[in-house]
């Protein structure tokens, strides 16, 4: 009995722990960039990035030596202190400082990228959930009509009026769609189960979307130029640009200075312990003979010449992005208006004038389920070029980076 108790109380805590959601459309978007795990392990890379911009930029450590030698016969006793520093002679601590600057602005720029193509994948599961959530009310529209002209037939049947297979064919036809609307209940649990984790939800949270599509408009032309994939290929170009000039700064290294003092001591026979000391300057400065850096430099003038091509090549792709991405919806557009103008009255009127005519005893029960079936097939694929439409809105708007925009990226001196 205890035993049961305690388990009674872990399940109603466990049971306490998992949390209720309800996102419409809009909401998404926020939702994705303050919950999904994967975003909030991504900005870590910024993180990394201003860490290496702390060491960037900075004068060498110094070092300081002591030397020691006991005197001999032909020597003192020395002891020599020194202090020695680097410095460079080129721009090279400026052009590391930069570096890391713009490492810091790509690192930012990856993140919204991440950012912007994750909200987009949501928001597409979101827009597939609320269009199986038109299509099972549709089923569930059927349904009920399908049951109706089902009793109808069964009691034209006990009358003697029909065939009692026509009752039973109906009894099917509105079996067969109440498995159809648990096959779209069985994709929405999976949609479902896809869509928690980018909202940061665990598979015991309880997630409901709420609202209906957006109408159905073309949203206004947008430049791509804020995209922040191609504002981190302009920052790349920049970063390959200074490591570049890095590379040539990089040709002459550093020159050393230092200063150091002696203190020396000597027993000399006849006079006694004798105690000297000098103080002194050095200057080293490395003679670019044999290496001049070409290598590197040839390196990085070829990764500056990439990224230009990478970022011409980028700028197509979005532009055939952004410009299929509307081709298509202005394609599903016109074909739901075309069918909720034109085809669907007709085939409302069918059918109703099919119905009128089965139980009149002028029809057949076959023309009546064909007609039903149009009916229902027109409706089904309106539906489908609607959430085609706003898939191809969603893909629009991730092509020209509406929901992560970046700012724009200034070539730096």
């Amino acid at each position: 009995m205890k035993a049961s108790f305690l388990l009674f109380l872990a399940l109603g805590s466990f049971a306490g722990s998992a949390s209720a959601l309800s996102l419409s459309l809009a909401d998404v978007a926020p939702r994705v960039r303050t919950h999904h795990p994967a975003l909030k392990a991504a900005r870590l890379a910024i993180a990394e990035a201003q860490g290496r911009q702390l060491g960037s930029g900075r004068l060498s450590n110094p070092s300081f030596n002591y030397d020691f030698q006991n005197q001999s016969h032909v020597s003192p006793q020395t002891g020599v202190f020194s202090f020695d520093q680097a410095f460079p002679v080129t721009r090279r601590l400026t052009l590391e400082k930069k570096l890391t600057s713009q490492l810091v602005q790509a690192a930012t720029l990856e993140v919204r990228d991440v950012e912007r193509k994750l909200i987009a994948e949501a928001q597409q599961q979101v827009v597939r959930l609320l269009t199986l959530t038109r299509q099972k009310a549709l089923r569930q529209q059927q349904t009920e009509l399908a049951q109706k002209l089902a009793d109808f037939a069964e009691g034209r049947a006990k009358a003697g009026e029909v065939s009692p297979l026509d009752a039973k064919q109906v009894r099917l036809d509105s079996q067969r769609l109440r498995v159809e609307f648990r096959l779209l209940e069985a994709q929405s649990v999976s949609l479902l189960g896809q869509l928690k984790p980018m909202l940061g939800l665990r598979a015991e949270d309880t997630l409901s979307i709420s609202g209906d599509l957006p109408p159905m408009e073309l949203p206004t032309v947008t430049t791509w130029t804020l995209r922040p994939d191609y504002q981190l290929a302009q920052t790349k170009i920049m970063a390959a640009e200074t490591d570049q000039s890095l590379a040539r700064a990089n040709r002459l290294q550093d020159v050393k200075m230092g200063l150091f003092a002696s203190n020396e001591m000597q027993d000399v026979p006849g006079t006694g312990r004798v105690r000297t000391g000098y103080i002194g300057f050095r200057f080293s400065l490395p003679l670019p003979f044999w290496n001049r850096n070409q290598g590197m430099i040839a390196e990085k003038t070829a990764t500056a010449d990439r990224a230009r091509l990478e970022r011409d090549a980028l700028a197509m792709q979005i532009n055939g992005e952004s410009g299929t991405a509307r081709k298509e919806m202005e394609t599903n557009a016109s074909i739901v208006r075309e069918t909720r103008e034109n085809l669907l009255p007709l085939a409302a009127e069918q059918m109703d004038a099919m119905q009128k005519a089965y139980e009149a005893g002028q029809a057949d029960l076959q023309s009546v389920l064909r007609s039903r079936d149009q009916r229902l097939q027109l409706e089904s694929s309106t539906l489908d070029a609607l959430r085609d439409f706003h898939l191809a809105r969603i893909r629009y708007e991730a092509a020209v980076g509406k929901h992560a925009p970046a700012a724009p990226v200034t070539p730096q001196p």
